[in-house]
């Protein structure tokens, strides 16, 4: 393995913590939390985390950082949690999640236009390969498609891709880690998504022991620690990059399910599971090494859902 390459590995695998955590989302919120609550749920698990990370942190945002953290947090926390349950709800199982796979084509093109970053002929037939794949690991035989969900999928699916870009765009200011930045995003997210979730579900609902201990594993470890870790390699590899690593979800959900919720899997889903991780793989041989990002310390950056479990 080339030097560069071999030097990001620590940091590919951390950050494929990120979304091999989100793969757990549909076991814990079906198993575990109070059902038909989805914005209730994107709230406890953003605003929660955010502000345990702006307390430890410390650190608030200065000047642009206000809008652009606003705008980061709605991209990736805000629009992102309500499009995705929305999408999850009105189209077949499974289906939300395929629509959702096609981030990194998103990113591709976004990364060019932004960033620089032109995709390669490879990246491109990966980005179709890892697509494929989670379409043969989470779709199943349904009807006809509803018009609003497709949206609200493609939707969601484009408000994280431009997060990610943006996000490696923006880099973070001078003397900011990563924990900061994502506090502040998660912060912003959660205070968008709290007005929506009380206007569309009402009061909260009343929690048991089992529900609260559900909630504080997606807050912290599901939420907080996850997309610190996917936020600090964003600062490090390159957007493509990061978002090959998307694939992980799904194939995460397949495994849980298979594992703990004595779910079967099929000879094709195996097949499709293979595609998709060797996808992933891929897309991160094939990525060019990142360019530094201003002020990442260079000193300048129970919604029982089956979709739900190839998403954050």
């Amino acid at each position: 393995m080339p030097a560069n390459r071999s030097a990001h590995l620590p940091v590919i695998l951390l950050t494929a913590l990120a979304p091999i955590s989100w793969g757990t989302t549909y076991a814990v919120t079906t198993e575990f939390l109070p059902p038909d609550r989805p914005l209730f749920t994107g709230l406890l698990r953003a605003l929660p985390a955010g502000l345990v990370l702006l307390a430890l942190t410390r650190v608030l945002p200065r000047g642009a950082w206000w809008w652009k953290a606003t705008v980061l947090g709605a991209l990736n926390i805000g629009a992102f949690f309500p499009l995705l349950f929305l999408s999850a709800y009105r189209l077949p199982g499974g289906m939300a999640a395929v629509v959702g796979s096609v981030g990194p084509l998103f990113v591709a093109g976004l990364a060019t236009v932004l960033l620089g970053e032109r995709p390669t002929v490879r990246t491109l037939l990966t980005g179709v390969a890892a697509a494929l794949g989670v379409s043969l690991v989470v779709l199943k035989a349904a009807g006809a498609l509803d018009a609003v969900g497709v949206l609200a999928a493609l939707a969601s699916t484009a408000s994280m891709s431009t997060g990610t870009v943006l996000t490696k765009r923006w880099g973070r200011p001078d003397g900011v880690g990563p924990l900061a930045l994502t506090g502040w995003q998660l912060t912003a997210g959660g205070l968008l998504i709290m007005p929506l979730a009380v206007l569309v579900e009402g009061a909260p609902p009343a929690l048991d022991g089992r529900a609260a201990a559900g909630y504080l594993y997606l807050a912290l470890a599901n939420t907080a620690v996850a997309y610190w870790l996917w936020f600090r390699g964003i600062g490090r590899l390159t957007a493509t990059q990061v978002t090959f690593l998307g694939p992980l979800s799904p194939l995460t959900a397949a495994f849980v399910g298979w594992a703990a919720l004595g779910q079967a899997l099929t000879p094709l889903q195996l097949a499709g599971m293979g595609l998709a991780f060797g996808a992933t793989v891929a897309g991160q041989l094939g990525a060019r090494r990142a360019a530094p990002v201003k002020g990442s310390g260079s000193g300048a950056g129970k919604a029982r859902v089956p979709a739900l479990a190839s998403r954050r």
